[in-house]
């Protein structure tokens, strides 16, 4: 059972240590959404997938994840934090070696999903143990910045781990990596690590699993492949049918008597704010990297291997910007001028990225590093303000719901701002070009590889040009939306203030 003291009780080395342990699982988590980027050329090879097969190894382990994270969330509150977190570390283990080992495509793919399945339990069990560990304020914001630092910096890593473990091992190896992790969780994480639920979960809603998956699934599968194949019918229609049954999973939270979602979260003034706030800026991280992976790899013309060493520098200021944010509150400033300038920061790296040309290599760094850090400021303070206004004995289900937030937030930037950029190169790209070279960056090059001497040249920097520009444009639109969010921001968190428990 979960009792919040009266009196805030400050966290010791036990705590601290358990944090550490758990930001073990949440950095393999985060990292296991990129780091397939270096190996499918690899597991191509070896495994000859086909077109469709290596579309699921590469996308089944987010659509589980995000179809799963509010189930898993409530799931938790029943049957105990603790609990959930170390049967999923033990199936995200097992799957890890069987994805290591796996000699078809389609085992493989069986064992990415059940990596999503492991996934969506670790992420809000590691969100709702920090909730119950840490019950002093300040040092719950601290807590919950290295989390939110963790999440950031594993998506960067994932990539280039990957690039070095299949250049001197197998392919394999980027899932071996994880064992040791969920080894060590599983041996300490019953010492270290509390047990927390909720008392009074009442009878858990079975007819909100198929719901919400209904509702998530196809909404995160059309936004996924709008920005490379286009505002297709199927891709529209498959959103719109997520979107009905996202209204009808609405109404059963809303009519149900003990529905998955618990209303009493949204009662917390700061909650329903967080979510969306969060939401944007999930938004604004992943739209950007749309680009910027293409432009270093296609535009600037580095290997994979280089642009993601290169990559990885922007995440150096990441460090230091949660933890400044976190500072700045604890000494007095208001969290809505803290959220305000981080949407603000984000705004500036956009309008820096809008600057760049066909070689502007530091320009687009330092522009990513100012639109992440901006955006990790933001994601700290808000996730501690969400967890702080949600009632303790829900911590996982509303771990679940920021989470699946940054899920569509990830989702629709990159339908949204990669949909502007690629009208925009469609529309730069001459009209004499080869038509396969109006769809893509990529295709573009390919062909002007084919073409004799000079007219493979121009065509190369036409599309790079055209490439470029289309980033210009979707950066300005991203610097608007964050301008507009910071104004959001300011109006709805100024007065809102959270009690230290």
């Amino acid at each position: 059972m979960t009792t919040t003291p009266a009196t805030p009780v400050r966290a010791g080395r036990r705590e601290w240590t358990a944090l550490g342990v758990l930001m073990l699982p949440l950095l393999l988590v985060s990292m296991d959404v990129s780091v397939l980027y270096f190996a499918i050329p690899s597991i191509s090879a070896d495994l000859e997938p086909s077109g469709t097969q290596q579309l699921w190894i590469f996308d089944i382990y987010a659509f589980v994840l995000a179809g799963l994270l509010m189930t898993m969330g409530s799931i938790g509150d029943r049957i105990g934090r603790r609990r959930l977190l170390l049967i999923g570390a033990a199936a995200f283990g097992t799957a890890s070696l069987i994805a290591a080992y796996a000699n078809s495509a389609e085992t493989l793919i069986a064992a990415r999903a059940v990596l999503g399945l492991g996934g969506a339990t670790l992420m809000p069990s590691t969100m709702a143990l920090i909730r119950t560990m840490f019950t002093d304020s300040a040092q719950r914001a601290k807590a919950i910045g290295l989390w939110s630092g963790v999440m950031t910096a594993g998506i960067a890593l994932g990539s280039v781990l990957s690039g070095v473990l299949v250049q001197y091992f197998w392919w394999g190896s980027v899932f071996l990596i994880n064992l040791p992790a969920m080894a060590l969780l599983l041996v300490i994480g019953p010492f270290l690590l509390p047990e927390s639920k909720d008392p009074n979960p009442g009878r858990f809603d079975w007819p909100s699993v198929p719901l919400s998956m209904a509702a998530v699934l196809p909404v995160i599968y059309g936004l996924k492949e709008i920005p490379s194949e286009g505002w297709h019918v199927q891709y529209v229609a498959s959103i719109a049918v997520g979107l009905v049954f996202a209204a009808l999973f609405v109404h059963r939270q809303r009519t149900a008597a003990s529905p998955m979602i618990d209303r009493a979260l949204f009662r917390g003034r700061g909650f329903a704010p967080s979510v969306g706030l969060n939401l944007v800026a999930s938004f604004a991280m992943m739209g950007s990297a749309f680009f910027t992976t293409q432009y270093l790899q296609s535009v600037l013309g580095k290997s994979a291997m280089e642009a993601a060493l290169w990559a990885l520098l922007p995440s150096v200021p990441i460090g230091l910007a949660a933890p400044l944010a976190t500072s700045l509150v604890q000494k007095g400033v208001n969290r809505a001028y803290v959220v305000t300038a981080g949407f603000v920061i984000g705004a500036a790296g956009y309008a820096l990225l809008s600057l760049a040309g066909t070689d502007s290599l530091w320009l687009v760094l330092t522009a990513c590093g100012v639109l992440a850090s901006g955006i990790v400021m933001v994601i700290s303070q808000i996730t501690d303000l969400a967890m702080s206004s949600a009632p303790v004995e829900r911590a996982g289900s509303a771990s679940s719901l920021m989470e699946t937030g940054a899920e569509f937030g990830g989702a629709l930037g990159m339908a949204v701002l990669g949909s502007i950029g690629t009208a925009i190169y469609r529309h730069d790209i001459p009209s004499s070009a080869p038509t396969a070279a109006h769809e893509t960056l990529g295709g573009a090059l390919a062909i002007a590889g084919r073409l004799p001497g000079h007219t493979g040249d121009a065509l190369a920097t036409a599309a790079r040009e055209a490439f470029t520009n289309g980033m210009q444009g979707a950066s300005i639109a991203g610097a608007v939306l964050l301008a507009g969010a910071a104004v959001l921001a300011a109006g709805a968190l100024r007065r809102i203030r959270v009690a230290n428990n």
